[in-house]
């Protein structure tokens, strides 16, 4: 298995790898991404890719900021990968990229409904060190509520 950088052309592979792996989420109404929604995030940032048999097994959202700040979001494992560690490795490969640019600080931000995350990114050594609103790229689904917990890790 390899971990590299994603094109645009890996985006065919990468939507029904995010979709499912985030199908989890019922309080969003519909897909977490679309060929719409995840093309123009090239152009703020990066994807890697976990990639096995030309076949693409994991995926993580990373950009720098200013104030050189690394950010990584959208981390996503094929349901039928998960378990073997392939999120730790995505979490490494885009903690390891934010700091090859000079990124001193990794920050990510969990939705406070998804109760199971912040325990497993704590064990990766992040904090919680904020909140903020959420800003999902779909509706919440009627009478839901939710924000974002912000977590940083030093680099």
């Amino acid at each position: 298995m390899i971990i590299r950088l994603a094109t645009v052309a890996d985006v065919p592979q990468m939507i029904p790898l995010i979709n499912a792996a985030f199908s989890v989420e019922q309080f969003i109404d519909g897909t977490r991404t679309d060929p719409g929604r995840l093309p123009p995030m090239f152009d703020t940032g990066d994807f890697l890719v976990a990639e096995e048999d030309h076949r693409i097994l994991a995926s993580v959202y990373v950009e720098v900021r200013p104030e050189q700040r690394g950010y990584f979001g959208m981390l996503s494992v094929d349901p039928a990968q998960q378990g073997r560690g392939l999120g730790r490795r995505m979490v490494e490969a885009a903690e390891d990229h934010c700091r090859r640019q000079g990124c001193e600080v990794m920050d990510i931000m969990v939705v406070n409904l998804r109760t199971e995350l912040p325990p497993l990114y704590r064990k990766l050594g992040y904090v919680e060190v904020g909140i903020e609103e959420f800003r999902p790229s779909r509706p919440l689904k009627d009478g839901v509520e939710a924000h974002c917990i912000v977590m940083s890790k030093p680099l």
